[in-house]
Parts: C-alpha cells; structure tokens; sequence
C-alpha cells in the first residue's frame, strides 16, 4: 500500500522521539506525562509525551495502528483534517488524564495512545467494513470488535495501573476521534448509528466505573 507522507514523518517523529527517550532517561524525565510537573506549570508535557513510548513494544504496536489506518482518514478528509484528529484526539486523551489523576503527583506515563485510538475511530467510521488480521487469530477480526476491545483492555489498565501507559488516554482519544469525524460528516449519525453506539460501549464503561467508584 502506499503511504502518506505526513504519516512517514509521524512514524519517523514517534521513532526518534522514543529513540531519544529510551536511551537518555533525563530526556524521558523532562517530556513525559508528569502530574507533579504538570501542576507546576510544564503544560507542554500534554503533547511531548504523545511521542514517547514506554518500551518498543508499546511503540510498535501504535506505530503499527497508524500506519494501517492514517491514510484511510487523509484519503477521505484531507492531510489537514487528519492532523486535526490526531493533535486533538492527542490533547483531548491527555487532559482526560489529567482530570483523572491531577491530585496524584506521583502519577507518569508515555504514549501515541490517544492520538492513535482517535485515528482508529475515526477511520473505522469511514470504512465500517474494514477488517483486520492478527498474528496469533488465523481469520479476519472487524475492526470495530479490535477497536472496543482494546479500550476494554485500557479499563483494565486503568484501573492496575502499573505499567507506566496511559490507558486513560486511549478513552479521551477514541472519544475525540470519533466526535471529530461525526462532525465533519453528520450523516454517519444516521448511517451508522449502530456502530456508534457500539464504539461507544468502553466509554460508557468508564462513566460507570468512576461513578460507582471502581476508578479514580
């Protein structure tokens, strides 16, 4: 498939970022998501941490994500509204995060995570047919039923909390994502309503789960 050139340089962007990160924990230190920074005022953290990652792993896994569904969205919608969904669903993912845990200072984490969730969102809306192959499942998954079952993962990540992700982020993305591309194309609300409310189910999840208590 070809590939889009904003989504080379974001590959390439994530990579180095991490690269650096990984190698120099002082660099790490100063860009990651920080609650105890955050609230001294290095509000650029809320960006600079959407391009580190936790170990390759976590980085190829985003990585994998973006390059499978960016161009579906630059395709449809344009270079720039797919920079739009990214950087919002980025920031929008982030400031969940933070709402969540601004009163634990200790609280850090790293990741495209919510940028990436945005993306895919927003793409599987655009092409609800889409399906995907995974290594270890020898038939193909609709990419609706992946989308919600990794933020069912992220729930669950959300609520160990201890592998230095920032799982509340993959919500806040998924959920901007998906409001961005409605609102560019409102006739998905007719269209698609279904999947709408599918895609929806984690988030819905996550109001319970904070109301009851379950999180926080």
């Amino acid at each position: 498939m070809d590939i889009s050139t904003v989504t080379l340089i974001l590959l390439g962007l994530n990579g180095l970022v991490t690269y650096k990160g990984l190698n120099d924990f002082s660099f790490f230190n100063k860009y990651c998501f920080d609650i105890n920074q955050i609230n001294r005022g290095e509000r650029y953290r809320f960006i600079t941490s959407g391009f580190l990652h936790v170990d390759w792993m976590h980085f190829a896994f985003n990585m994998l994500t973006l390059y499978f569904f960016a161009d579906i969205i630059i395709h449809v919608s344009g270079v720039l509204y797919f920079l739009i969904v990214y950087v919002a669903s980025l920031l929008v993912g982030n400031i969940l995060t933070y709402q969540f845990y601004k009163n634990q200072p200790h609280y850090r984490a790293v990741g495209a995570s919510g940028a990436i969730m945005g993306v895919l969102y927003a793409s599987i809306m655009l092409n609800p047919s889409m399906s995907l192959y995974m290594f270890f499942i020898p038939i193909p998954i609709p990419a609706y039923i992946f989308a919600v079952g990794y933020l069912l993962y992220s729930l669950y990540g959300m609520k160990k909390n201890s592998d230095g992700i920032g799982h509340t982020a993959h919500i806040g993305g998924a959920l901007a994502g998906l409001i961005l591309i409605v609102l560019k194309y409102p006739i998905l609300i007719q269209t698609e309503f279904k999947l709408i409310a599918i895609l929806l189910i984690p988030v819905l999840i996550l109001v319970g789960m904070y109301r009851s208590k379950r999180i926080q």
